[in-house]
């Protein structure tokens, strides 16, 4: 693969978060690409076509990689192949049925070794405060670890950064909101029907981050309960 002038490498999966990343990354001038993977969760299906919308509007370099082992292997609720998807709030006792093995190590691990390719210079993730107590794989401690292999294992080349780190998700609604980004061509809802259900954990948080109560989310939801 030729080398590139892309700096940064987005994981992009075609979620709110994401989608704000990418957008920030792009307002700041970075040469920026996006890596999406399909790895056989509930909504894949719902959130790839609107990463790839999104990439083309903004005329970035965009790839979806297939990860077909994972739900042959790994067992969550959030899979196709998992039990079904949890409602209520949006707490540790209820989302921890979600949790995908180790995914967000295998993600970045598979776009280092992308942008060491092409010769970008470092990866970025959208994870947020909001997810620390949830997923092992989203939290300071973690994050750090990983940075460091991955330097370590570039000899220098990619580093990994994950500028929400200390955010929650209205944070990173309220900053999309700033940067232009049209909330409608994301996706959210673990159940990946035809529209947000409304009801489930992460409709209820993306409720709460695009802050529906004050009539500032543009989601159609089938059930229009409350957030959190």
């Amino acid at each position: 693969m030729k080398k590139t002038s892309v700096h940064t490498v987005v994981v992009y999966s075609g979620g709110m978060d994401s989608t704000v990343l990418l957008h920030d990354f792009i307002a700041g001038g970075t040469k920026t690409a996006a890596l999406s993977f399909d790895y056989g969760s509930r909504h894949n299906h719902r959130e790839l076509p609107m990463a790839k919308a999104v990439c083309r509007s903004l005329n970035v370099s965009h790839h979806v990689v297939p990860l077909t082992f994972i739900p042959e292997l790994f067992k969550s609720a959030l899979l196709l192949s998992g039990a079904p998807v949890p409602e209520g709030p949006y707490d540790v006792l209820t989302m921890k049925q979600t949790v995908v093995p180790f995914r967000n190590a295998i993600l970045m691990g598979i776009t280092v070794g992308y942008a060491e390719t092409i010769g970008a210079a470092e990866v970025v993730l959208a994870s947020h405060g909001g997810d620390h107590a949830i997923y092992p794989d989203c939290r300071p401690e973690f994050n750090r670890a990983f940075a460091q292999a991955a330097r370590l294992g570039t000899d220098n080349k990619v580093s990994v950064r994950f500028p929400y780190e200390e955010l929650d998700k209205r944070d990173i609604g309220d900053l999309g909101r700033r940067l232009g980004v049209d909330f409608a061509r994301t996706w959210t809802c673990y159940k990946g029907g035809e529209h947000h259900c409304g009801v489930c954990s992460a409709c209820r948080e993306r409720k709460y981050a695009l802050r529906c109560e004050e009539g500032m989310d543009p989601t159609f939801y089938l059930n229009s309960g409350g957030s959190k």
